[in-house]
């Protein structure tokens, strides 16, 4: 069982040696390897390495082409200014392979888990050497996973999953202990931007968490452009997370004075301390009005945009 270290309780700077100090134990005069998504949880992660390992820790980015709009080139930039050189890997067609036909979210979850551990990152890893990856679960991952609530894509071993049989290599969690509000205090102590550690949160499986139905390039670019207008426009709220869902069924509207069967985009916004519990924010009527009508302006074939009213649970804060 996970002993949680609880935010109010922790003090900062002996965690980040204790676990500066496993990290090193864990790779010993090896190297390590890490995958950097520019979210909280890996960025954190990230610096954690570099501070353990140095040079001795690669830091790779897979572009799997679910990722908001200029991603990539924007997290190498922030952490080219930290000192962390981030290798840029495309695996695009890869991940959009792996995820043609399925409409299921589990399936959808496992088949980008698959590709991702065993396919891509695997190959990297075993072409570096590297015996070790680190990884930034947190403890609402593995609750999240055990209760069956939704399968999380980075959680193995509480599923008696062993990583070196199955993939060729050690996982080391240095942040399993803490939910999101502990780890934005660990990002704050390690000198991240906060642009970085303070950042909305954002899913493992990326945007395919947020298409219910298949991920196709097409369904990807609508509810990307959507994602971009809804984080531009509610960012100034201070809520905990907020995004773009894209729905799978069809609904009536009309566009030019002729019926159309067009595409519905969720909006959720939410109120949460650490991603167990959350409430939707009551954003002012004016100020969804105002977001409806820029995605429908915006992204193409969309006639509806509604917002999610109900609290987690029994919602969840991704809709896949």
């Amino acid at each position: 069982m996970i002993k949680e270290i609880k935010t109010g309780e922790m003090n900062t700077e002996q965690f980040i040696d204790e676990k500066v100090r496993l990290i090193r134990s864990a790779v010993g005069d090896g190297i390590a390897i890490n995958a950097l998504s520019g979210g909280v949880d890996s960025s954190v992660v990230t610096m954690l390495g570099h501070r353990a390992l140095g040079k001795n820790l690669r830091t790779c980015f897979i572009d799997n082409g679910l990722m908001r709009e200029s991603e990539p080139e924007r997290v190498v930039e922030l952490f080219r200014d930290q000192g962390v050189h981030v290798e840029v890997v495309d695996a695009r067609e890869e991940f959009i392979a792996a995820l043609k036909g399925i409409t299921d979210p589990e399936e959808k979850r496992e088949a980008i888990t698959q590709t991702f551990y065993k396919h891509v990152f695997g190959r990297i890893v075993r072409e570096s050497g590297a015996r070790v990856l680190l990884q930034g679960t947190i403890l609402t991952d593995v609750d999240e996973t055990v209760a069956g609530i939704k399968r999380q894509h980075n959680v193995f071993e509480q599923l008696g999953i062993d990583t070196e049989e199955a993939f060729g290599y050690r996982i080391v969690e240095p942040l399993v202990q803490l939910r999101k509000d502990g780890v934005r205090k660990v990002g704050s102590a390690l000198g991240l931007p906060s642009e970085l550690f303070d950042r909305i949160p954002f899913p493992g499986p990326a945007l395919a968490a947020r298409i219910i139905g298949e991920v196709t390039v097409e369904r990807l670019r609508t509810v990307r452009k959507a994602t971009t207008i809804v984080e531009k426009a509610l960012q100034g709220t201070g809520a905990f997370q907020y995004l773009a869902i894209l729905h799978e069924d069809r609904v009536t509207g009309m566009t030019g004075g002729k019926r159309e069967f067009g595409q519905q985009i969720e909006i959720r916004c939410w109120e949460s301390v650490d991603a167990r519990t959350a409430t939707p924010v009551p954003l002012p009527f004016d100020l969804l009005t105002s977001l409806a009508g820029d995605i429908i302006r915006q992204v193409p074939g969309v006639v509806s945009v509604t917002y999610n009213i109900a609290s987690k649970p029994p919602s969840t804060i991704e809709a896949v």
